[in-house]
């Protein structure tokens, strides 16, 4: 259960975070239908594609010089084993599940029940909106990155049920989870780079972006050339994650059959079920809104709250998640709160996976950033408790400051920028294009999605490694903290404090 203490008959403190309880919370009894749904639908449609790919012709097969197949072959080398879990000659491609159903959704009434449902666009979707949510995620893109990182994504290894299925993928491992999480973060640059790229085949908006010649790719690309380029690419990989999340519990469920003691269905709900997908949905959108951003010093107006969160809803949508407590900010708040009550819970393989993260991302590119300041990170984000639970050493004091002046520098630039649109239009093109190019490079070109870390009984994620020294321990963290203690309160002193004051960015955060 957590941590949990009311302080009065409707406030309540779950790890740090303090709020009112309303009629708009769930119980864990309420919520618990949840966690045995899931997109059957989807299910499905892998039985249909397994059935599918038997009868194609993989002679015919080519593949880029990259190793991603043709797009229309509907074949891609680093998706999804066979059925029975086995893995493939290497060499030998495996099928892109989402250009299967875009070729051949027609010919099959299951593959169309699906293919209708993404490319009919809902009564609430307004697509002004989502591409206003599409723009504050670059606003803030520097504090929403560490959001996600720390926050998000390795405070959302608190959660004991979806642990089991990550640990089960044996895709956190210290030498691979960085890679998981550029991937996830793909998916995001993927989903935001323009309002076509996540509108489905046959759906055109204008946009109204303003954007500078520079192009999305910041190498002097023709913006009209880059929106044809881009549209769709957000939607298609949607639609593979969607299949990604199918083939992981169609894979542990059939372990599960074979080997009861395997997983407990019982015990920790489906995989990846409707109340998991609503939390991740959550995790990237609500958390960031109400939690971690303002952690940070940053206040989101109601106006980019309500955008961010239909950008979120219509991904949701799209992954063939329930989207009704994602459609307005006080649903959202109130299920993302009763999630923190009743879903985080660190096991010993939350502390393991959280650690994992850790280690992986230290003394790596881009920030060649220690262990010690990435702990940082997760223990202003997450709380004292929390990251206590979670097993992260707490760091020493110079390297909390360092965060605390890293939270001033994205105050300084994130608030600037909403005040002045152009600056605003201009940073957004720029950032683009860097976080496409630096997650590409790392990558090695376009992530497809594709089910390579594959369950298996015996598999799972461990510890691996031992951490070295990266370029700012001990003394020399000292050094430029003192620095930047001296430059920081000459600019206060000149500026009155009132800025400083007013952003409340030193208000207890750890509970």
């Amino acid at each position: 259960m957590g941590l949990f203490s009311p302080n009065q008959e409707n406030s309540k403190r779950v790890w740090g975070y303090e709020f009112e309880w309303t009629v708009h919370h769930l119980t864990p009894e309420q919520m618990c239908p949840l966690m045995f749904s899931y997109d059957k639908l989807a299910d499905d449609c892998l039985d249909r594609f397994d059935e599918l790919t038997t009868s194609l012709d993989t002679r015919s097969i080519t593949l880029k010089d990259n190793g991603v197949a043709n797009p229309d072959s509907g074949t891609d080398p680093s998706s999804h084993p066979p059925p029975d879990g086995k893995e493939k000659k290497k060499g030998c491609p495996h099928p892109d599940y989402y250009t299967l159903l875009r070729n051949h959704h027609s010919s099959d009434p299951t593959l169309d029940r699906l293919w209708t449902e993404v490319t009919t666009v809902p009564d609430w979707v307004d697509w002004t909106e989502i591409e206003r949510g599409q723009k504050v995620f670059y606003r803030y893109a520097g504090p929403a990155t560490v959001a996600l990182t720390f926050h998000s994504l390795l405070g959302g290894m608190g959660s004991r049920r979806v642990v089991e299925t990550l640990a089960r993928t044996g895709g956190f491992g210290i030498n691979v989870a960085r890679r998981r999480l550029l991937e996830t973060f793909q998916h995001i640059l993927d989903v935001t780079q323009s309002i076509g790229s996540i509108q489905p085949p046959g759906v055109g908006a204008n946009t109204t972006e303003p954007e500078d010649s520079s192009g999305p790719g910041g190498k002097g690309e023709d913006k009209e050339s880059a929106d044809i380029k881009e549209r769709g690419k957000g939607f298609a990989s949607t639609l593979r994650v969607r299949f990604l999340h199918a083939s992981v519990r169609r894979r542990i469920l059939r372990l599960a059959r074979e080997s009861p003691s395997y997983y407990s269905v019982e015990k920790h709900g489906i995989p990846i079920s409707d109340l998991d997908c609503i939390g991740t949905a959550l995790t990237f959108s609500a958390a960031l809104i109400f939690i971690s951003l303002p952690r940070q010093g940053i206040h989101l107006t109601p106006a980019e709250t309500t955008s961010y969160l239909a950008l979120w809803r219509y991904i949701a949508h799209l992954l063939g998640t329930p989207t009704t407590l994602l459609s307005t900010p006080t649903l959202a708040k109130a299920t993302l709160e009763s999630l923190i009550i009743s879903e985080i819970s660190p096991t010993p393989t939350s502390a393991l996976l959280a650690n994992n993260i850790i280690t992986s991302l230290a003394h790596r590119a881009p920030t060649f950033a220690s262990a010690a300041f990435l702990r940082a990170e997760t223990h202003w984000l997450n709380g004292r408790e929390l990251a206590d639970a979670l097993g992260v050493p707490r760091p020493p004091w110079y390297y909390t400051a360092m965060v605390a002046w890293q939270c001033l520098f994205f105050m300084a630039v994130s608030y600037g920028r909403r005040a002045a649109p152009g600056w605003d239009a201009k940073g957004r093109v720029r950032v683009k294009g860097i976080l496409r190019r630096f997650t590409g490079e790392i990558l090695g070109g376009e992530a497809r999605f594709g089910f390579v870390y594959v369950p298996a009984v015996g598999k799972g994620t461990v510890g691996e490694g031992a951490e070295v020294e990266g370029w700012m321990e001990g003394g020399i963290a000292v050094a430029v903290v003192v620095a930047l203690m001296a430059v920081g309160w000459a600019v206060w002193a000149c500026a009155g404090g009132s800025a400083f004051w007013a952003s409340g960015l030193f208000q207890k955060v750890w509970g």
